[in-house]
């Protein structure tokens, strides 16, 4: 797995995990918070399978291949 996000990705989509995750928790208490580790996890490894198959990089470091 190539990095794809750069570090500004990578917090944005920290963020929106936390406030996703925060929903199973605080207020609404819905189940579909549980849909925020997605970007936690994409944002922990830097890589988004997404991304890959859309032939997308906001990484600035050229990917070896």
């Amino acid at each position: 797995m190539t990095p794809n996000e750069n570090t500004t990705d990578r917090a944005i989509r920290f963020v929106l995990g936390v406030v996703l995750l925060s929903l199973v928790f605080v207020g609404p208490k819905t189940p579909l918070g549980w849909l925020g580790l997605i970007p936690l996890g994409t944002a922990a490894v830097g890589f988004c399978p997404l991304y890959r198959l859309l032939g997308i990089s906001t990484c600035r470091i050229p990917a070896r291949r």
